[in-house]
């Protein structure tokens, strides 16, 4: 089993960013009310998880904030992996789909998420099912079209073949067409789960009492600039953790990325 390597250049610029974060902060170039210095964030962060400082009215609430948004980005992300995967492989192979259905969710595709808010609010009001509409939504649209195109372009030869071999109907979409199409389905639900992430704010920040969203409208409107940029953190760190899960996930189901693994 190999592990997962960390390539040491990718450090190289965040580390440069920091440094000038800190100096600019020690020397009074950068106020705190604008952005806090690395050493404030770091106790923040360190006691929005534990609570044992006592510095921002979020201390030690980490943990229930977390599981909530986690709870929401989940719960969006299976609706639209579930939507998008089997609207992608009806489109992409079965061509009265595509001219039927295509067409209609490219337009919609083209409408920005911010534009759906005052909709949604109307149609699920301010809360979990507001949450959920944005979430799954903004994550149908890549996990759909990696989806549809992932199977449109499934080899003829690949066809022919496990035809000949025998397999018709759902054996053939089992043994064939979804073995082939899936590396293209992996990264449309790459893509799928990191805009579940960054649509959650979008759902939490509309009047949700719990949830990441939530403690950074809350931080905002409060001034604690420290807690909004922690929180931020926690996001793109959960982002991370959660897109190197699904990644291991997909390599476990196909041959193929386990291969392109191990040809790296």
């Amino acid at each position: 089993m190999r592990r997962y390597k960390l390539d040491a250049m990718g450090v190289v610029l965040p580390t440069v960013l920091v440094c000038i974060w800190f100096i600019a902060s020690a020397s009074g170039a950068l106020p705190a009310y604008k952005l806090p210095s690395p050493q404030r964030l770091i106790m923040v962060l360190i006691d929005f998880a534990t609570g044992t400082l006592n510095i921002t009215p979020y201390s030690g609430t980490l943990l229930s904030h977390l599981l909530c948004s986690l709870r929401r980005v989940l719960s969006g992300f299976t609706l639209a992996t579930l939507m998008g995967i089997s609207l992608g492989f009806l489109t992409g192979r079965v061509s009265l789909f595509q001219r039927l259905v295509d067409p209609f969710l490219n337009m919609l595709r083209a409408i920005p998420g911010i534009g759906w808010l005052p909709v949604a609010i109307v149609w699920f009001g301010v809360g979990e099912g507001n949450t959920l509409f944005l979430i799954s939504l903004a994550a149908f649209f890549p996990i759909y079209m990696n989806t549809a195109h992932g199977a449109k372009e499934v080899p003829v030869l690949i066809l022919r073949a496990g035809r000949m071999m025998g397999a018709r109907g759902l054996n053939l979409f089992a043994t064939v067409i979804f073995p082939a199409a899936f590396p293209q389905v992996a990264v449309g639900l790459r893509l799928g789960l990191g805009v579940s992430w960054a649509y959650l704010v979008l759902g939490e920040v509309t009047g949700v009492s719990m949830g990441l969203g939530a403690v950074m409208s809350d931080g905002r409107m409060l001034g604690h600039v420290d807690i909004v940029l922690a929180t931020m953190l926690v996001i793109a760190i959960m982002s991370k953790a959660t897109d190197r899960l699904l990644l291991y996930l997909c390599k476990k189901i196909s041959p193929q990325l386990r291969k392109r693994r191990e040809e790296r």
